[in-house]
């Protein structure tokens, strides 16, 4: 039996990762996840195949740009254990791996931006449970259900 396909809504900012660059490298490790929250996601709930809605964060016009597919089981985030990195954690050990990452393939740009205002505007037709519009949500992996992933793609 194979499991049902999941839907998710992954942010970054366009000037430390793009739709544009996801485009260029076509799969990239979704590296620096440091919320146990959305780690779990990853984690626990995220498959190969799910959908991914490709949000572009901390810009003048933030809002959903393209989508994307999960193209990988979650495993270590090397980033935490690179001295380096600015997702260093000291605490985490490769013995026993505190952060996880999934590798993220491009699928495709929207014809445009889905920007935050219009989505906040559609927080009846989303439902109560859709997280990037709830108060003091800042996670950077959310589930999305296939009714929101309908409905957000139809704004497009």
């Amino acid at each position: 039996m194979t499991a049902r396909k999941r839907y998710w809504l992954m942010k970054s900012e366009p000037d430390a990762f793009s739709i544009d660059d996801l485009k260029k490298v076509g799969v990239e490790p979704w590296n620096g996840v440091r919320n146990y929250q959305a780690r779990n996601f990853m984690r626990d709930g995220m498959q190969v195949g799910d959908g991914v809605l490709f949000y572009h964060s901390n810009c003048p016009v933030p809002g959903i740009v393209g989508i994307a597919k999960v193209a990988s089981a979650a495993y270590p985030d090397p980033t935490q254990f690179d001295r380096k990195s600015d997702y260093y954690d000291p605490k985490s050990k490769p013995e026993e791996p505190r952060w996880v990452l999934v590798d993220v393939a491009f699928e495709r740009k929207l014809k445009r931006t889905i920007p935050l205002d219009e989505i906040k505007q559609q927080a009846d037709a989303l439902g109560d449970g859709f997280a990037l519009i709830a108060r003091g949500n800042r996670l950077s992996v959310l589930p999305v259900t296939a009714a929101q992933w309908k409905h957000l793609l139809s704004m497009e």
